[in-house]
C-alpha cells in the first residue's frame, strides 16, 4: 500500500532547504534578466530601424553606400570576434543541446558574451536596413542569460544545463512576440522535443517572468493588433487552400535555399564567400538596398509594419513583393550577418496571403487569408506547424481562427517536408559536426607538414601550427 504524502512533512522539508531556495531565486532572477534583455533588445531594435528610414527618407540613393558598407562591417565584426553570434541564433541553442556537443564547446554557441554581440550585431543589421528579425536571435540572447546562471548553482542542484537552455529560449520567444503559449510549444517542439518532469516548472516560470517583462514595458498587446474575421463559409476553401500550398511549396524552397546555402552550396559562390566574406557581404548588402529602392522601401527591416497595414486594410504592396522580399531575406542570411527570419517569414506568408486575396476577387477575406498565409509560410520554413499557427493566433488575436491556422500550418508544414529537411536541424547538425572534435590522426600524418595558407578575407592571420621542440 501506498501512503498518502505528508503535507506538514514535506513542507517542513522544503522550507528548511535555504540552499535550494536561494538557487531558484538565482534562476528566477536571471529569468527576469531575460526579458529585460529581450525588451532592451527590442527598443534598441526599433530605434535602429527608426533611423535607417530616417536616412532612407532624406536620401534614398544614400542608402546604395550606406547599406552595403554597414552590413560589410557587421561581417568584418561577427567573423574577427564573435562567429557564434552569425545568422538566426536558434541554430546554435538547438546545437548546444545537442548530447553529441561537447560541454567544452558549447560556449561558441550560447554566452553571455555573445547575447550582448548578438543584440548589438542585429540591431546594427537593422540600421542598414537589411532584411532581419530578431526574435529568431532572442532565442540565442535569452537563452546566453539563463545559461550564466548555472556558475552561481551547484552541481547537485537538480537544474541542468539542458534545462537552462530550453527555459531560456522558451523565453527568448515568449518575450520577443508576447506570445507566452508560443513560448511553451517552441520548447517541446523545437528545442527540447519533450519536457522532464523535473525541469517544466522551471521551464514555464521563465516563460512568465520573461513575459511579464515584456507586458510591463509593451502592455497587454497582440503584436499585430486584433484582426477582424468574417465568418468563412465555403467560399474560403479554395483561397485558403491556394495560400496554404503555395506557402508550402514557397517555404520548403526557402529552406532548402538556405540550408544549401549555409553549408556549403553552390559551391562556386560559396567558394568565393568562403574566401572573400567582407566583400561577398558587401555585394549583398549593395543588392539588399536595390532591391529596397526598386519596391519603394517596402522590403527593408523585418516587414512587421507592412503586415500592421495589410491586416488593417491600409496599404497595398508592390507587385513582386513576394520575390523581392523572399530574395532580400535570402541574400541578407547568406551574408552571415546576425539576424534572424521569423518577422521576414511572416510577411512573405501575409504578402502571398494578400495576393491571393486580390486575384480570388475577396477582399472580405484577405484578413483571414493573409493571417493563414504568415502561419502557413512560417510552418513551411521552421517546419513547426504547432508553434507557427500559435504565435500568428497570438500575434493576431486570431482565435475565432483557431481551426484555420492549425489546418494551414499543418498542410503546409507536410508539403515543406516534401522539398526540404528542417531547417534549424540541418543548421545545427552542421555546427554540430564542426564543433566535434575529429578522430585522433595516425603518427605519420600528424608529422606530416602543414601548411598554414593566406587567412580569410576578415579573420585575423592564421599562423603554422607550433613543432615540439
Amino acid at each position: 500500500m501506498h501512503r498518502d504524502p505528508n503535507f506538514l512533512q514535506n513542507l517542513r522539508a522544503e522550507l528548511s532547504n535555504g540552499r535550494l531556495w536561494l538557487e531558484r531565486s538565482i534562476v528566477l532572477a536571471y529569468a527576469v534578466a531575460a526579458g529585460l534583455a529581450i525588451v532592451g533588445f527590442t527598443l534598441l531594435g526599433d530605434w535602429a530601424f527608426e533611423r535607417f528610414l530616417q536616412i532612407n527618407h532624406r536620401q534614398p540613393w544614400l542608402v546604395l553606400l550606406w547599406t552595403p558598407a554597414l552590413t560589410a562591417a557587421i561581417v568584418w565584426c561577427t567573423r574577427r570576434w564573435v562567429p557564434g553570434a552569425a545568422g538566426s541564433g536558434i541554430p546554435q541553442v538547438v546545437a548546444a543541446l545537442d548530447p553529441a556537443m561537447p560541454p567544452a564547446a558549447r560556449g561558441r554557441f550560447v554566452s553571455l558574451r555573445l547575447s550582448v554581440a548578438k543584440v548589438g550585431l542585429t540591431a546594427a543589421g537593422l540600421l542598414a536596413g537589411l532584411s532581419v528579425g530578431r526574435e529568431g536571435p532572442s532565442v540565442q540572447v535569452a537563452a546566453g542569460v539563463m545559461q550564466h546562471a548555472r556558475r552561481w548553482l551547484r552541481p547537485q542542484s537538480g537544474i541542468t544545463d539542458h534545462a537552462l537552455l530550453v527555459a531560456g529560449g522558451a523565453a527568448g520567444i515568449a518575450a520577443a512576440f508576447n506570445a507566452p503559449l508560443a513560448g511553451v510549444v517552441f520548447a517541446i517542439e523545437e528545442l527540447s522535443r519533450k519536457l522532464e518532469s523535473r525541469s517544466s516548472g522551471l521551464i514555464i516560470t521563465a516563460i512568465v517572468l520573461a513575459g511579464l517583462m515584456a507586458v510591463s514595458a509593451f502592455g497587454n498587446l497582440s503584436y499585430f493588433g486584433v484582426i477582424r474575421v468574417p465568418r468563412l463559409g465555403w467560399e474560403a476553401l479554395l483561397p485558403g487552400l491556394v495560400v496554404t500550398v503555395a506557402c508550402g511549396a514557397l517555404g520548403g524552397v526557402f529552406a532548402r535555399l538556405l540550408a544549401a546555402s549555409l553549408t556549403g552550396s553552390p559551391e562556386r559562390f560559396n567558394l568565393w564567400r568562403q574566401r572573400y566574406p567582407v566583400r561577398f557581404a558587401a555585394c549583398g548588402g549593395l543588392a539588399v538596398a536595390v532591391i529596397g529602392l526598386v519596391t519603394g522601401g517596402a522590403t527593408f527591416g523585418a516587414g512587421s509594419e507592412a503586415v500592421k497595414h495589410l491586416l488593417a486594410g491600409e496599404a497595398e504592396l508592390p507587385t513582386l513583393y513576394v520575390t523581392l522580399k523572399f530574395v532580400a531575406t535570402w541574400l541578407t542570411a547568406w551574408c552571415g550577418v546576425p539576424g534572424g527570419i521569423f518577422a521576414p517569414s511572416l510577411s512573405i506568408g501575409a504578402g502571398v496571403g494578400h495576393n491571393v486575396s486580390v486575384l480570388a476577387g475577396h477582399p472580405e477575406l484577405a484578413a483571414a487569408l493573409i493571417a493563414m498565409g504568415m502561419a502557413a509560410f512560417l510552418a513551411a520554413v521552421t517546419q513547426a506547424p504547432l508553434t507557427a499557427f500559435i504565435i500568428v493566433m497570438e500575434m493576431v488575436d486570431g482565435h475565432a481562427m483557431v481551426l484555420s491556422l492549425m489546418a494551414a500550418a499543418m498542410l503546409a508544414s507536410l508539403v515543406s517536408r516534401m522539398v526540404a529537411r528542417p531547417l534549424y536541424e540541418t543548421l545545427a547538425d552542421a555546427m554540430v559536426h564542426g564543433a566535434t572534435p575529429p578522430p585522433a590522426a595516425a603518427p605519420a600524418a600528424a608529422a606530416a607538414p602543414v601548411s598554414a595558407g593566406p587567412a580569410a578575407e576578415g579573420e585575423p592571420p592564421r599562423s603554422p601550427p607550433a613543432t615540439p621542440g
